[in-house]
């Protein structure tokens, strides 16, 4: 299998913080990877790093093929943080609006993709309403809805009840295994990782370091 993404040599310094230090990685299409790591380790600064949203202070960063241009619409799906939603407005209207960028998928898609996240894509009930982990049921189905190559969630099972996590850990095993998505999680919990994961890495001080499968 080709790689999905290459991390060449990336470091990235905050006035006086060293976030990455030279971290090369690659992560090979059509797998889900898991990096694991306390917060403040470098995660979410190497997640926003391939997304496009931070600059590497130094090396680079290839996705599909090409080189990440930062600022620059990617092919990603993405959940970073918490998942951001237009309070007074519902879930089918939040991912319309959000569809509408786009033009890719029709109404019946984004229907589909809200009942697949285990959310009623009829309800009313406006976002600002929704508990925590509602809102990341829409952030994962935001991310899916155009069925993009590529996957990049920042823990993805806040907030999910036992229920839930076991629902979307078959969702996105789903996603790999029939569709070929490339998928890169982090989560504080281990059994998810365990569970899902086919390559493992742990972050620790900016330093990225492979602990199971290939991931180099």
């Amino acid at each position: 299998m080709s790689n999905m993404v290459e991390v060449r040599n990336v470091t990235k310094k905050f006035k006086h913080v060293t976030a990455l230090k030279n971290v090369s990685i690659t992560f090979e299409q059509g797998k889900i990877h898991g990096v694991i790591g306390r917060n403040g380790s470098g995660k979410t600064v190497m997640f926003k790093c391939i997304c496009g949203f931070m600059e590497p202070s130094a090396g680079e960063i290839i996705v599909n093929g090409k080189k990440v241009i930062p600022a620059r619409m990617q092919d990603i799906g993405i959940i970073i943080e918490d998942p951001g939603f237009i309070p007074g407005m519902n879930a089918f209207k939040n991912l319309k609006l959000l569809a509408s960028i786009h033009h890719k998928i029709k109404d019946d898609r984004i229907k589909d993709v809200i009942r697949q996240v285990g959310l009623d894509p009829d309800s009313k009930q406006p976002a600002g309403k929704f508990s925590l982990g509602m809102r990341h049921r829409l952030g994962i189905a935001q991310a899916i809805m155009e069925d993009p190559p590529l996957l990049i969630l920042d823990e993805p099972m806040n907030g999910l009840d036992k229920n839930g996590v076991l629902e979307m850990r078959t969702l996105l095993r789903k996603l790999c295994d029939e569709n070929g998505t490339t998928i890169i999680m982090s989560s504080h919990y281990a059994e998810d990782i365990e569970a899902l994961c086919d390559t493992v890495c742990e972050m620790d001080g900016g330093v990225l370091t492979k602990i199971r499968g290939h991931a180099d």
